[in-house]
């Protein structure tokens, strides 16, 4: 019989904004495994289970051992913030078991920043829209810079994600001043820190403002597209509906 390894996204953190399959897995797992930054937001409810951590930049030898676990008839949770597909280590994952054909992966999806955030906002990608990160660890800016172009020309909304960190605070301005080029300055924007945490913040804002907005490394940036506007403080992406609207007409006898 094939071992399993779970891939678990766990959302912003908060086991409300979990999925019951995702809190399943982590209950029937023996070990759980992830960054530990994520393994502290699991809180008290997992907390008795074994947990192991590699630091930030140890990706692959993290997965390494989710697989070495594995190999020793455990049953294992892998988890990853927002979505395991989405920026997360699915993909390193399957990867690296091209070498443990006798493990199976199984991959159970979070919500994302990209649909946590746009809630908190109010509708910002309620049309077409992309999704980009600004981190150019294992992206050249080259390449990211063309992917905020070709959005911006082709009137996509967009989510941005790793907007700063502290070694690439200006990237976010950056990135507004190539999308400046192709998009009015007064286009609706908006940004979210901290989603689904303590003290989450939200902002709406012009793209102009956008760019000298301060933000953090667990900020998701929202830009809409040219049919989008901020009502009533929320960023909303309109789709298209024509709306009619009842007038009342009061006649004289």
């Amino acid at each position: 019989m094939k071992r399993k390894i779970f891939i678990v996204g766990m959302g912003p953190g908060k086991e409300e904004m979990m999925t019951g399959e995702a809190i399943a897995a982590l209950e029937q797992a023996d070990v759980i495994i992830g960054y530990t930054v994520y393994l502290t937001l699991l809180g008290k409810r997992f907390q008795e289970k074994e947990m192991l951590s590699t630091p930030m930049r140890q990706e692959t030898e993290r997965c390494q051992l989710a697989f070495k676990e594995a190999e020793k008839g455990k049953q294992v949770a892998f988890i990853c913030s927002g979505d395991a597909g989405i920026y997360g280590m699915a993909s390193l994952m399957y990867e690296i078991g091209k070498t443990y054909p006798e493990t199976e992966l199984v991959v159970i999806p979070g919500i994302t920043a990209a649909s946590s955030g746009a809630a908190v906002l109010g509708a910002p990608l309620n049309h077409d829209f992309c999704v980009i990160s600004l981190s150019d660890l294992l992206t050249p800016w080259e390449k990211i810079e063309k992917r905020l172009i070709a959005a911006a020309e082709s009137d996509f909304a967009m989510a941005i994600y790793n907007p700063s960190s502290h070694k690439r605070k200006d990237y976010l301005m950056r990135a507004c001043d190539i999308l400046l080029r192709h998009i009015e300055g007064e286009r609706p924007c908006g940004y979210v820190e901290n989603i689904g945490r303590d003290g989450t913040k939200a902002v709406t804002c012009t793209l102009k403002e956008l760019r000298e907005a301060e933000v953090n490394m667990f900020t998701t940036v929202f830009i809409g597209n040219a049919g989008s506007e901020i009502i009533n403080g929320k960023l909303i992406t309109k789709r298209g509906y024509q709306i009619e609207r009842n007038t009342d007409i009061c006649r004289n006898n």
